[in-house]
């Protein structure tokens, strides 16, 4: 596909499609650190590089955006060297040297480790993810950064939900901005609103030096993929759910769910001193009235009206109830009950 749509071009990051593309994923990065307030004046952003296409497409990204942002800022990629057998060490550090970008290359052996205190058929990504965090919160802390960027991007923040939802009993996710336990670290997520196709094609189209996870990424059935595997059939066959998923993670309604920590529920108690609240008749249309009137069901004295059949100017109870009810037999009109 790619080869068709440049094939006019001496270069696929020459061409419209990638300017476009580019642009669409600059926005977007944009309106995360906007919207999270997550890069400040003076601030030195560490950019956690493992190798994969989001870390690459998140430093690229934030280096376009350092130098046309109206704030100044400072940007040093850091990658972990986890000592996994047959990784190519010199990839990345050869990338770096070449663009000529700020970095350290943090050696630790945190894979003898994993393999040591999990289990044989376990899953190596918690541990991993663990050891690998305490030893870049240590780090961001030694080198001066005040955020720690990670590439995670919305589709992760998804699969995580839905990984919490489906076998942890929780409903929560990725934050876009999260201060760490001790309150010495601060995470950012710029890639929040980026959608894990759109990484794909510009890593593609920049020709990043992918280096695999062979620690993790050689294990199958891993939860995760099960369910990464069930977002994308949903993306295929429902284009626009997984935005509405997302736009509910933004849209929460805390009394609308069951968390006693959340929300209140105990402390709650009726208030009818004001009368208006009887009947939410702010969101009646007009003509509406009438009709609610005519089957008993109370209104609001400030969107109420009349009909002299079978409603009086008396404040609603169960005697002009009935008495609209004896009203309807008289006149033979079917009795609705109504349901409050």
């Amino acid at each position: 596909m790619i080869d068709e749509q440049f094939a006019d071009a001496q270069a696929p990051t020459e061409s419209a499609y990638f300017r476009k593309l580019q642009k669409k994923l600059r926005r977007q990065v944009s309106w995360a650190i906007r919207d999270f307030n997550m890069i400040e004046d003076g601030d030195v952003v560490m950019v956690c590089v493992s190798g994969g296409k989001d870390s690459y497409t998140l430093l690229d990204i934030l280096l376009l955006l350092k130098r046309i942002a109206p704030i100044h800022f400072d940007i040093v990629a850091v990658n972990l060297d986890q000592k996994q057998p047959g990784y190519p060490e010199d990839i990345l550090p050869a990338y770096l040297n070449e663009q000529g970008i700020a970095h350290y290359i943090l050696e630790k052996d945190t894979y003898s480790i994993v393999k040591s205190v999990v289990p044989e058929g376990k899953t190596y990504c918690s541990a991993c993810s663990r050891l690998r965090r305490g030893s870049l919160y240590g780090f961001a802390k030694q080198i001066g950064a005040t955020k720690i960027a990670l590439g995670h991007h919305r589709d992760d923040m998804l699969a995580t939900f839905f990984l919490n939802l489906f076998h942890g009993g929780a409903l929560k996710s990725m934050p876009p901005k999260l201060l760490s336990d001790d309150k010495q670290n601060m995470l950012i997520r710029p890639l929040a609103y980026v959608e894990e196709k759109d990484i794909i094609e510009y890593a593609k189209l920049k020709e990043f030096p992918i280096i695999p996870c062979n620690l993790c990424g050689s294990q199958t059935n891993l939860q995760r993929a099960i369910i990464n595997d069930m977002l994308r059939e949903w993306d295929d066959a429902h284009p626009q759910r997984l935005a509405s998923i997302f736009k509910a993670m933004q849209n929460v309604a805390p009394s609308q769910l069951a968390d006693r920590e959340l929300f209140d529920f105990e402390t709650l108690s009726l208030d009818r001193d004001n009368d208006e609240r009887l009947f939410e008749g702010d969101n009646i249309q007009a003509g509406q009235t009438d009709s609610l009137a005519e089957i008993g069901l109370p209104v609001s004295p400030r969107t109420q009206t009349f009909n002299p059949k079978f409603a009086s100017d008396k404040p609603y109870s169960t005697e002009t109830d009935k008495a609209a009810q004896n009203e309807r037999k008289a006149q033979k009109i079917p009795t609705i009950n109504p349901v409050i």
